[in-house]
């Protein structure tokens, strides 16, 4: 009987797996109302991100948590690059920071306190963790230079997205070499197995970069159905892109470290909250600017309330962490965090 309920429950899930692609077929024929649509790619992402889990789990058995967790960061944020460069293209520059802010935010503090919350108790790869920390706390002290001026007077002017060029090209090599050190480190230190339970490597790859393209289509069409939503909630674009965007766009990393971590795999659910705010600093950020001088070039001109949700967003998770073991005290206080930041983004409204 165990078995046969265990059957319907996975039954059950690759049915819902089928909601992805159906959604991006719905999106395309224009079938059904943009209400239907977010609430349906709203549900599409959950399996996906269960998907996407098992993946990096199955990978990581290979690679190691560090590599595993990395790998995951970079498949689990095509969405948010997705999104930014569209809403680039549209012009909507306030989206794009405030959306680039709340996944940094999100992944430090929702989702690393969800992993902690409800992951058990264990030890962390502590240098791992602070040089992630620290790169996020390096790009916060240097877009505060493109930042500053643009506290006055109009935030998108041409001469703050030049100066901003400059910084968006140390951020990217900053981040070739820092990662370039940390997985021939994360090499060194990690022996695999001779013997391997689930998936081959080949599988988890293929499988991980099939979820990644269907919840990039997926977030493409939540996202383009979020100014209804918006316009029911009576919501602010920026409260919108900073707290509702960013949690869609990072749903992926919310599933699948919350599922690790109640797995007991606590070390690699804390490397994928962490690994991806520092590629999201890192990497998203300077590649995002570049990209956008073939629509409208984007200034990194954060608003104060953004840069101090980068600063706690760096700042707490490296306290807490600080004794290299995971608490549920630890999830609880960065939870709380969150919900202050989210309660500041509210009131804040618009630009």
């Amino acid at each position: 009987m165990a078995g046969s309920g265990t059957n319907v429950v996975r039954g059950f899930g690759f049915m819902l797996l089928l909601l992805g692609p159906l959604v991006i077929v719905l999106d395309r024929l224009d079938v059904v109302g943009e209400l239907t649509l977010f609430v349906l790619a709203c549900i599409a992402l959950i399996p996906i991100s269960w998907l996407i889990g098992e993946a990096t789990d199955n990978l990581a058995r290979y690679t190691g948590p560090g590599i595993g967790g990395f790998l995951n960061a970079t498949f689990g944020n095509a969405p948010e690059l997705i999104i930014a460069i569209v809403a680039v293209a549209d012009g909507l520059t306030e989206i794009v920071r405030a959306s680039l802010v709340g996944s940094i935010a999100g992944n430090l503090l929702l989702v690393l306190g969800f992993t902690l919350l409800f992951g058990r108790t264990g030890t962390i790869d502590r240098l791992s963790a602070y040089i992630s920390l620290g790169l996020v706390a390096f790009a916060a002290v240097l877009v505060l230079v493109a930042a500053t001026p643009g506290f006055h007077g109009n935030p998108d002017r041409r001469g703050l997205a030049e100066l901003s060029l400059p910084i968006a090209v140390v951020l990217l090599i900053v981040r070739v070499v820092v990662t370039r050190r940390a997985l021939r480190r994360q090499r060194a230190l990690y022996s695999p197995p001779e013997e391997r339970d689930g998936w081959t490597l080949p599988t988890a790859l293929v499988v991980l970069g099939v979820a990644t393209v269907v919840t990039a289509f997926v977030t493409e069409t939540l996202v383009g159905t979020l100014r209804s939503f918006a316009d029911r909630a009576r919501l602010s674009e920026f409260f919108v892109a900073v707290v509702i965007v960013a949690i869609i766009g990072n749903s992926t990393e919310h599933g699948s470290a919350v599922l690790l971590a109640r797995r007991g795999r606590v070390k690699l659910a804390v490397e994928i909250s962490l690994a991806s705010s520092a590629q999201i600093a890192g990497l998203l950020i300077p590649l995002v600017v570049l990209i956008s001088w073939a629509f409208e070039p984007l200034a990194l001109s954060f608003r104060p309330v953004e840069l101090i949700g980068i600063g706690v967003a760096a700042a707490l998770p490296a306290l807490v962490l600080r004794g290299g073991r995971t608490t549920r005290a630890a999830g609880v206080i960065l939870l709380l965090a969150y919900l202050v930041l989210a309660v500041s983004f509210y009131l804040s409204g618009d630009r």
